[in-house]
């Protein structure tokens, strides 16, 4: 709905989008009329009143009035505005806030190393890329999701000759891997030469070998039946999982280095490489290693000629240590004459000091997370009188996906579980909170015997306006988070409908005598369980109607 105001203001204007913003002193405030006064030389407050004096209302469906103050042009909605937001998120319920926006994308995240579970790191690569894609979904756009697996590095050579070596042990399979993955790099240090054979299995493996390729396999699905287990526990599922190797064995590979070459962009000494430093980038990039094998870059440009190939729109995921490598890339792909993919970066996730009792530069596991935080909510709903584990696990998983979502992606954040858990504070409990408490005073209200809802603008007060507007924005924030590839936008937005929401209920009783006031604000609340529920479900996060 308020697409629709935003869209009438715009178009009454005739302005760009940079002149319009969400103001609290109106609906929507422009500053056109200072680029105008500025161009010639005029009074903005002058200006202002002009414009206003020739926008021609009729043309509008939901502006009520306008103002001018000291050369700000504000705008209210209508009433009818208000009805309408209200009644279609009533009639279109769990459709409520969807878009239209068509097209489709290839979203890749995640993609760690499958040489043990995935850590705190890799789970806000996880989160950021599966809340993108719930969004993009949300919004009429057709999403793939793919994991993209490193099956042919060195540390999945590592893995696999300390498989060879010491088996795995019967526990959760990416935990066993990461075991033996441990024991031979402490091995490795001993003795150097043993590097020799994690070279060599690697050559076997690019070459084709079948039993160093059956060993491969095999710890790498090993590694991600732990990694998919993971996952699933925070409701995160990839369509497709892609194989590095997979590139090297369908040619792939062999036609980025015809393209190089053609390009003359392949140079041969003892390796084969693409140097950049025309390009600004001084370091150079390694294509093949002087024993043949090639490393992750190649395989990856030959993924990104499929990406090319496949899909008109690609975004990658990925952590702030790779800016180099994917400036690397994403250069040779131009030079390629490929498209290079949109890049969302993300900053990295730290607990506070002495917060888990791990060794020292041990990585926290997001097994290990999810299980401390999980205990950690059964204590507080103990004390508040709740013994439903069912309940902690939901209140766990939407602590850590939301404060792992709602700090914008370039910034790094400390996650601590006795906050993120707060009741009572700007966090996915409170937001859950809300909705439970929605629902509620909706059950009250049918015991005390059923009638049809009836939203009343002539009756509206300024907190239940202020409400009814925030949820009139979910589709905004929605569209304005996908354009801006950050889901944090529209984690705060849903924030502001729950603390909206309270203070609408601090100050409002809902269930009062007069039955036309009742109604009215049980239109109010029901509209604001649906957005509550339908915003979680964008995050990953379950909407409890009990808490």
């Amino acid at each position: 709905m308020f697409r629709t105001f935003y869209r009438e203001v715009k178009k009454l204007l005739n302005c760009e989008d940079r002149y319009i913003r969400e103001s609290e002193f109106a609906d929507l405030s422009t500053t056109i009329a200072f680029k105008i006064a500025k161009e010639k030389k005029e009074n903005p407050q002058k200006v202002a009143e002009e414009l206003v004096s020739e926008i021609e209302f009729e043309r509008s469906t939901y502006i009520g009035s306008v103002e001018v103050v000291n050369g700000y042009i504000n705008f209210f909605v209508n009433e009818e505005f208000l009805s309408d937001t209200v009644e279609r998120i009533l009639d279109e319920d769990e459709n409520y806030g969807s878009l239209n926006l068509g097209g489709e994308v290839l979203i890749e995240h995640t993609s760690a190393n499958p040489d043990g579970p995935i850590h705190i790191g890799h789970l806000r690569n996880a989160i950021i890329g599966d809340t993108l894609a719930r969004m993009m979904e949300k919004a009429g756009i057709k999403v793939t999701t793919h994991y993209y697996v490193n099956d042919m590095g060195r540390q999945i050579a590592a893995a696999v000759l300390g498989y060879l070596k010491y088996g795995l042990r019967e526990t959760k399979p990416d935990h066993a891997v990461a075991e033996v993955y441990v024991k031979i790099n402490k091995d490795i240090e001993e003795n150097p030469e043993l590097e020799k054979e994690v070279d060599e299995l690697m050559l076997k493996f690019e070459e084709g070998d079948e039993e160093v390729s059956k060993s491969f396999k095999f710890v790498v699905d090993k590694a991600l039946e732990g990694i998919r287990e993971t996952l699933a526990k925070f409701d995160i599922h990839h369509d497709d999982f892609i194989y590095e190797s997979d590139f090297v064995r369908n040619g792939y590979v062999e036609r980025i280095f015809k393209m190089l070459e053609e390009k003359g962009l392949l140079e041969k000494d003892d390796v084969w490489k693409v140097d950049l430093k025309d390009y600004g980038i001084e370091k150079e990039v390694i294509m093949r290693r002087e024993n043949g094998t090639t490393l992750y870059i190649t395989r990856d440009l030959a993924y990104h000629l499929w990406k090319n190939e496949n899909f008109r729109r690609f975004i990658n995921v990925l952590g702030a240590d790779h800016k180099l490598y994917s400036e690397q890339l994403s250069k040779i792909l131009e030079l390629l004459d490929l498209k290079p993919p949109e890049v969302l970066f993300f900053e990295f996730v730290s607990l506070p000091e002495g917060s888990m009792s791990t060794r020292k530069g041990k990585f926290v596991s997001a097994d290990e997370l999810l299980e401390k935080t999980f205990e950690e909510a059964k204590r507080i709903l103990r004390e508040r009188g709740s013994v439903d584990e069912k309940i902690a696990k939901v209140v766990a998983v939407g602590a850590i996906r939301y404060d792992f979502v709602r700090v914008s992606p370039e910034k790094p954040f400390t996650f601590d579980w006795s906050k993120a858990l707060d009741f009572e504070r700007q966090t996915a409990s409170y937001i859950q909170y809300s909705h439970a408490r929605s629902c509620s005073i909706l059950r009250k209200a049918v015991e005390s015997g059923k009638a049809e809802l009836e939203f009343d603008p002539a009756i509206i007060t300024n907190k239940e306006r202020e409400l009814v507007m925030r949820l009139s924005k979910f589709s905004f924030y929605l569209e304005k988070a996908i354009n801006e590839l950050k889901p944090s936008i529209f984690a705060e937005y849903l924030m502001s409908v729950a603390n909206a929401f309270n203070d609408f209920y601090t100050d409002h009783q809902v269930l009062v005598g007069d039955k036309k006031v009742r109604m009215h604000r049980l239109a109010i609340v029901d509209a604001t369980r649906i957005v509550l529920r339908n915003g979680l479900e964008l995050l990953g996060i379950e909407a409890p109607e009990r808490m």
